[in-house]
């Protein structure tokens, strides 16, 4: 018997993710407050991701849920999806030719039982023009991504270190790892 499986996200590419580790799970847009700033990027990515857990709607049919937010951190701030256009052109301008650090929190829920992390990258910005910057925005990329911007376009990260899942926005090893300690896969 398979285990069923619910990803609380509304992410596309958490969507895409995932089904490198499994191939059949559902899939549900829970309705959770994003605006919460904890004393740490860490808490902060995890207390999102336990509020889509909490607002995952029949969660007790599955085996496991599981959950996850992202945020890009620098210098102290924190840089969520962008709501405007001039919002993201602020984010990327502000990222531009710096190194800052994106964090994924996530939490797989089996039963009582939970295996939540956090995991963080570095990712370092190419020195931006205002016109790269204005084509970027003006390409719809931005508003549905922590820091307004997609690391797998390629068009504006010079490096990275870390997991680029995580960059993406779910470390999959990590959840991978997860999954298995908690006997789901």
């Amino acid at each position: 018997m398979k285990n069923k499986i619910l990803l609380a996200s509304r992410s596309p590419r958490r969507r895409e993710l995932l089904s490198r580790i499994v191939s059949d799970y559902d899939v549900q847009a829970p309705e959770a407050d994003e605006d919460v700033v904890c004393a740490t990027p860490e808490q902060t990515v995890l207390a999102v991701a336990q509020r889509k857990i909490q607002a995952a709607e029949k969660k007790e049919q599955y085996d496991a849920v599981i959950a996850c937010d992202t945020l890009v951190y620098l210098d102290g701030k924190y840089y969520g999806k962008p709501c405007t256009r001039q919002e993201a052109v602020d984010m990327l301008k502000e990222l531009s030719g710096r190194t800052h650090t994106v964090y994924s929190g996530f939490i797989v829920r089996t039963g009582s039982r939970e295996i939540k992390e956090a995991v963080a990258s570095e990712v370092t910005f190419r020195k931006l023009t205002e016109e790269e910057i204005v084509r970027y925005v003006d390409t719809e990329q931005p508003y549905d991504k922590a820091g307004a911007y997609a690391v797998q376009d390629g068009r504006l990260v010079a490096s990275y270190k870390g997991d680029y899942t995580n960059i993406m926005g779910l470390p999959v090893e990590a959840v991978k790892k997860a999954l298995a300690e908690l006997h789901i896969i």
